[in-house]
């Protein structure tokens, strides 16, 4: 009796051993699998799926088994997991308990204007639910991970609140010098710096220009807030209209003094940085220089023998006759 007792439990040691074992050993699958859990699935539902993929040694029956007497009791999560070739039933289990699902990236660029933010947030592979269109300047440029299945509004709200959180830390530490008011105004004027220049050293310089007119009455004289109504922010592809120059209709900054009624695009942390502590000049003017830049003058005599030297470019690469 204490024979068969014994030989029972070198039987049980060994079978205890080989599930070991094969719990930890390689598992069969050569390439690289993605497995897609959904919201409350069962680990019985899951271990079916993997099985069918071929992730898991053996059957679902045994990896089952073997998860329940050697894992961990916790639920696996919901979301989209990339099992590479070769990982053991423990560790497949580990990942779809605790490791971090599949991330996917939505990058908006500093300056992107909000209708071309809502078209990127709809064209967005996998995630779900309508693309809301964002207010006008509440969206930080970033790029911002999501997951399969998630709501576009969420992955805009994220987008919206670390606005909100940019913002008020940089008012905290705005200089005497920006004549912006209020955030509203920073991110209206920001939004201008933003679309003028695509060179991050001048920020600061052309938030001194801008700063300057606004401090004295002055015209901003911006193109880009000539085009927002007409295009909401997109490229316009063609030069712009006389009667677009002569437009009322509060954006235009030709023919109204002061800040535009709104934002005209979603500014980076840099442009609004730059304009609550704008460069130091004296400077009311800039053109384009030729290389990506502007050049700066402080008189209209300067700034029309700039503009001069500029076309004379222009027409020397055949832009212009």
């Amino acid at each position: 009796m204490r024979k068969l007792a014994t030989v029972a439990l070198v039987i049980g040691l060994a079978a205890l051993a080989g599930t070991w074992i094969l719990w930890g050993s390689a598992g069969p699958s050569s390439t690289k699998q993605r497995i897609i859990i959904q919201q409350g699935e069962s680990l019985g539902v899951v271990a079916g799926q993997l099985h069918k993929a071929g992730v898991i040694p053996g059957s679902r029956r045994t990896f089952l088994a073997m998860a329940k007497l050697l894992g961990s009791n916790d639920p696996v999560q919901a979301g989209e997991f990339e099992v590479p070739p070769g990982m053991s039933g423990a560790a497949v289990l580990d990942l779809l308990q605790h490791g971090g699902p599949v991330q996917r990236l939505m990058t908006i660029p500093e300056g992107m204007p909000s209708i071309m933010v809502q078209e990127r947030l709809a064209a967005l592979p996998f995630a779900s639910g309508e693309a809301p269109l964002p207010a006008e300047g509440s969206v930080l440029p970033d790029s911002y991970s999501y997951g399969r299945g998630e709501a576009r509004a969420a992955i805009l709200k994220r987008a919206t609140e670390a606005m909100t959180r940019a913002v008020d830390a940089l008012w905290a530490k705005r200089s005497p010098t920006t004549v912006a008011t209020s955030k509203a105004e920073a991110i209206t004027l920001a939004s201008i710096v933003e679309k003028e220049t695509g060179k991050a050293s001048e920020r600061p310089m052309v938030a001194g220009v801008y700063s300057n007119r606004v401090r004295m009455g002055m015209k901003l004289d911006a193109d880009p807030t000539v085009i927002y109504p007409i295009t909401k922010g997109k490229p316009l592809g063609r030069r712009i209209l006389r009667s677009e120059l002569d437009a009322d209709n509060g954006y235009n900054t030709y023919r109204r003094a002061g800040l535009p009624d709104g934002p005209i695009a979603n500014p980076g942390q840099a442009s609004i940085a730059a304009v609550l502590d704008p460069a130091p000049t004296k400077a009311l003017y800039f053109v384009a220089d030729g290389t990506g830049g502007h050049v700066f003058a402080e008189t209209l005599g300067e700034q029309n023998a700039n503009v001069a030297k500029w076309f004379a470019l222009r027409r020397q690469r055949g832009e212009i006759k």
